[in-house]
């Protein structure tokens, strides 16, 4: 499990010093484009996504994250303390709970992730979505049968991502 603390802000470093910073300010307007943002690994994430935070300060309550990944990109079967909606900006992907079926993912698409719900994510063409958290980021990743399994152990088993082909 991760938690919010000083270890939480140094695996957030490379989103804090990608350039993009936390807009801030209820009364103000923000705005971010996809073609501009500087997108960083997290250390708690597969390296086959990226992501960037474009409103709000994920590590300490609502805001809104820009994520890119791969194609071939999985995001095992994990689940957040916070709800969680993805809006989708291009690429297809799969999202699937494991209460039910998996939804195809499209531009345009839009998809509602209740607290604590199970669910795994596997972008099928390069994916470039919204992540509007209620609160402060958090992923707890488990194995097949519901029991959480520490992030270290978890993506040292994922393949290493295949750089983009020049």
């Amino acid at each position: 499990m991760l938690k919010l603390s000083g270890r939480f802000l140094l695996l957030f470093l490379p989103v804090l010093l990608s350039g993009v910073g936390f807009p801030q300010g209820g009364d103000q307007m923000s705005y971010a484009s996809v073609s501009n943002t500087r997108f960083a690994p997290l250390a708690v994430l597969p390296p086959c996504m990226t992501i960037s935070a474009v409103h709000g300060d994920p590590t300490k309550g609502a805001a809104t994250i820009l994520a890119k990944t791969t194609t071939g990109c999985v995001i095992p079967w994990h689940w957040h303390s916070v709800n969680e909606q993805l809006i989708f900006v291009a690429g297809t992907a799969t999202a699937q709970t494991k209460a039910g079926p998996g939804h195809g993912l499209k531009g345009g698409d839009f998809i509602f992730l209740p607290a604590k719900q199970v669910h795994q994510f596997t972008c099928t063409a390069t994916c470039i979505f919204y992540d509007v958290l209620d609160g402060p980021f958090d992923i707890h990743y488990v194995d097949k049968d519901g029991n959480e399994i520490p992030t270290a152990q978890l993506l040292k088993k994922l393949p290493k991502p295949v750089p983009p082909k020049k």
